[in-house]
């Protein structure tokens, strides 16, 4: 394993390819939560499928268990921004906003994601305010991606796009304190990736570099309380969060996104590397 300054674990091509498959294996369980998700569902029922595709595909939930974690998920509804746990007594209902964050480790490489689901008929300023996360996130990537190309980029050019593009989505806050990080053997490596700040600091992208980037965003404070099961973060102020979050791996002729199943194809376009699309293309 080659590193890149101290507790940074850069990955060979072999390693990303089986950090895709544990990626694909959340890609799955995270499109089948997403049709799952209506009124009348719990955030029980949810963790349930998510188990069960990541078993049956030989995987387990990186959730589980870790630092005493009891959920397979994390499925953080309305206020609630991260880390909330699945209960059989948490009844989705028409209005809601879920954000579902869904890890799995195959074969001892991991892949993390997370996405924003509207339930029934949503308020549309909530849904745009998950549009917004989604486009974050996606500037992230791509800032990453160019960032590798040219050799000049920098950790902190990821969190600086991510909050330039909230900022320019609408007034809404940006989660601080918590953010994106390394991933591989570990589901949480160094770096830790802000979803803020000046850009052109902090370590260089290069390629073999993975990290999960994860907005999380407001629809008022960005400030935030950890509540008493010593999980669950919600907003200060009560108001509606989202969360999205892909994994990705860097390469010297972009990005692959590791847990997208296209691979990021369709809003990475030509930052989208070699090896992603001819992976996404061959024949399943």
């Amino acid at each position: 394993m080659r590193r890149h300054q101290l507790n940074v674990q850069l990955k060979t091509p072999e390693q990303i390819d089986l950090m895709r498959r544990a990626g694909l294996v959340v890609a799955n369980a995270l499109a089948a939560m997403r049709a799952a998700v209506a009124p009348g569902v719990t955030t029980a029922d949810l963790d349930a499928i998510a188990e069960g595709i990541i078993r049956d595909a030989g995987g387990v939930p990186s959730f589980k268990g870790y630092h005493g974690y009891p959920g397979s998920i994390c499925s953080s509804v309305n206020e609630q921004i991260v880390h909330a746990i699945p209960s059989p007594k948490q009844v989705l209902k028409a209005g809601d906003l879920i954000s579902i964050d869904c890890g799995a480790v195959l074969d001892g490489w991991h892949g993390d994601a997370a996405i924003t689901v509207p339930v029934g008929d949503v308020d549309p300023k909530l849904v745009r305010m998950a549009e917004v996360a989604e486009d974050a996130m996606w500037a992230g990537i791509a800032t990453a991606a160019r960032g590798t190309i040219s050799g000049r980029g920098r950790l902190t050019d990821i969190g600086h796009a991510v909050e330039t593009a909230v900022r320019a989505g609408g007034r809404y806050g940006v989660v601080d304190g918590y953010g994106g990080h390394g991933i591989g053997t570990e589901m949480h490596q160094d770096p830790h990736v802000l979803n803020h700040g000046r850009p052109g600091r902090g370590i260089k992208l290069v390629p073999g570099l993975c990290l999960a980037i994860e907005p999380m965003i407001t629809m008022g404070s960005p400030r935030t309380v950890e509540l008493d099961d010593g999980w669950t973060v919600i907003t200060r102020d009560n108001s509606v969060a989202a969360h999205v979050e892909h994994s990705i791996a860097l390469l010297a002729d972009g990005a692959w996104v590791l847990t997208a199943a296209d691979g990021g194809r369709a809003r990475l376009g030509d930052l989208l590397t070699a090896r992603a699309t001819a992976s996404t293309s061959a024949p399943s």
